[in-house]
């Protein structure tokens, strides 16, 4: 009875942390035409609004987001850009994570968080001809 009544809380536990886990930043600043599109459904971009691993930028001809990650990191989509957050993982007691990105057009600046500096290959950006490996840095990349 005794271990029922721990499982038990520690399914209402981990049910209740589980949206806290899923955020991995938030909307900052936006202009013009942008969205996020979430497992086939498209968001309107305003400040505030949550990110999750899996989610695509999707900015117009006169559109921009300014993104901030938990790590720190943070981003700067340019117009006609689709970018995708696939993957996100962090550790906020160790410091330490995996962040993949990948951008299919357009530009995305980069200030680079505690993720890029926790370890080696720890945060990269892929394109449509490249891989780059994030040291902890800025920077900027541009896909036609």
């Amino acid at each position: 009875m005794r271990a029922h009544i721990v499982f038990a809380a520690l399914a209402v536990a981990l049910a209740s942390a589980s949206p806290a886990w899923a955020e991995i930043g938030r909307v900052k600043s936006n202009v013009g035409v942008a969205s996020v599109n979430r497992g086939g459904r498209v968001l309107a971009v305003a400040p505030g609004v949550q990110l999750e691993a899996g989610d695509v930028l999707v900015t117009g001809r006169n559109g921009r987001m300014g993104v901030t990650f938990v790590d720190g990191t943070r981003f700067a989509v340019g117009p006609n850009s689709r970018v995708t957050l696939t993957t996100f993982q962090f550790d906020r007691t160790r410091q330490t994570g995996a962040f993949v990105t990948s951008v299919d057009r357009g530009s995305l600046g980069v200030v680079s968080g505690r993720i890029a500096r926790s370890g080696r290959d720890a945060m990269r950006v892929r394109t449509p001809t490249s891989m780059l490996g994030v040291r902890g840095t800025r920077f900027v990349i541009e896909v036609p």
